[in-house]
């Protein structure tokens, strides 16, 4: 059965809520429901614990989606605010995050952050509530009276202010189970094309780790006329499985040189400039999904790109993390639109004397992936040597072979990606229809009464 618009509506007096049935209201939440009831005093005791939610655990499709064990003595000033079964937090703070949740069944030491508004229903089913104020146009509503650039904020009297359809209360609970039922069933879709996206993301993971140290598949290898079922031998290393008899097994170090900013070689923010005044100084934030992303840029003086010529970066290089939370983080770089440099938290491989591709794939393998941490020499900042990494074995196969397995992997992996990018495609479709689904049933577009 489809849900049908009701029978007859009329203007709302709100722009963007535009008409509602006939019946229905729009009133300021103020007139709805109380905000901020409720918080810790200073007084409590210094060592009460609580579990804490702040911004950056919410997201109005998810909900709450971490929470924080702290004591009251060590939490921050802003953790204060309590909350009760039934409440709705919404940001009040860096409100384009939109993270607004409802409050079901919490232990009784929830405390969220005072950058949240505690909505809390006074004339008002809880459930109806909940979905009103997670409502698209609701949303942009809280997000147009902020104010600030990098921290736009606003107060929760002004989130008060804002009006909210108001169906009868019988009407509310059957528009509030109508939507439990159907973005349950949504969220249930949504979540197990998650899990098919992390499946092929696992498989794309042990088909790299598996190619650079077995080989090609049979029928691969005999179109690309190499052997198709090669005697294995042991590697030599605890962490690298057996590999073809034919292939070597080398250092790191003899196949490429390391390079990255050292000593004198780092640089200050005196050293910056402006975007497009000189080069651009690559840091791990550039690095996605193993390929190089310039979509927010630090750049840096001619004068200092010029001082390191060593590691400004070409077409084909292989670049690497070796200092920050993301050691190890590699990527390849396809192109250079305009001159880079890497920062003192990268490396790059130069002088390389085997397929850069190949080399690529290697180091970006789990393989070695997993076992860079066990190297960290780093007491506060996870840091690797490049003498380090330089040590590290490197199954070493004839420069054609290393050649084939490269253009397979390019080949393999790539499929795989774009069928994770349909999936995901499908994710986004998926939620778009949940956010339409959520507005036109709060809003009156329309009529679930009966909807079976």
């Amino acid at each position: 059965m489809q849900a049908k618009p009701y029978p007859k509506y009329k203007p709302s007096g709100v722009d963007w809520l535009g008409d509602v049935p006939e019946h229905w209201e729009a009133k300021r939440l103020k007139y709805s429901a109380s905000i901020n009831d409720e918080a810790l005093p200073d007084t409590t005791l210094p060592d009460f614990e609580f579990k804490y939610v702040d911004i950056g655990g919410v997201n109005a499709v998810d909900g709450i989606t971490a929470t924080e064990e702290v004591v009251f003595e060590n939490a921050p000033s802003r953790a204060r605010r309590k909350v009760r079964h039934g409440d709705t937090i919404v940001s009040t703070v860096r409100t384009y995050l939109r993270a607004i949740a409802p409050i079901k069944n919490p232990p009784e030491n929830l405390i969220v952050s005072t950058g949240f508004a505690v909505v809390r229903p006074r004339k008002v089913e809880p459930g109806f509530l909940a979905y009103a104020l997670r409502e698209s146009s609701f949303i942009e509503s809280v997000v147009a009276r902020s104010t600030g650039v990098s921290y736009p904020a606003c107060n929760a009297s002004e989130v008060s202010g804002i009006a909210i359809p108001l169906p009868t209360p019988a009407e509310q609970r059957s528009i509030a189970s109508y939507l439990d039922r159907e973005t349950g069933r949504l969220d249930r879709l949504v979540a197990k094309k998650r899990e098919l996206i992390e499946r092929l993301k696992e498989k794309r993971t042990a088909l790299i780790s598996r190619t650079v140290t077995r080989g090609l598949p049979p029928a691969a290898a005999r179109a690309a006329g190499l052997p198709e079922n090669p005697h294995l031998k042991s590697s030599g290393h605890p962490w690298l499985d057996d590999i073809p008899q034919h292939w070597e097994v080398k250092r790191l170090k003899e196949v490429s040189v390391l390079f990255g900013r050292i000593g004198f070689r780092g640089y200050s923010t005196d050293d910056l400039v402006y975007e497009g005044e000189g080069a651009i100084s690559m840091s791990p934030s550039n690095m996605s999904d193993g390929v190089v992303s310039l979509d927010k840029c630090t750049w840096l003086s001619w004068e200092k790109y010029h001082e390191s010529p060593e590691i400004q970066v070409q077409p084909e290089d292989v670049i690497m993390v070796k200092t920050g939370s993301t050691l190890g983080k590699t990527a390849f770089v396809l192109s250079v639109p305009v001159p880079m440099t890497v920062n003192p938290q990268l490396m790059i491989f130069k002088e390389v004397k085997c397929s850069k591709r190949f080399l690529f794939y290697y180091v970006f393998s789990k393989i070695v992936q997993d076992v860079i941490p066990l190297h960290n020499t780093g007491s506060t900042i996870p840091t690797m040597t490049q003498e380090g990494i330089g040590k590290l074995p490197f199954p070493h196969p004839p420069l054609p072979e290393q050649a084939a397995i490269a253009a397979y992997l390019d080949v393999e992996t790539a499929k795989l990606d774009s069928l994770v990018g349909k999936v995901e495609e499908a994710v986004e479709r998926l939620q778009e229809y949940r956010t339409a689904l959520i507005t036109a049933a709060v809003t009156g577009k329309i009529d679930v009464r009966n909807y079976e």
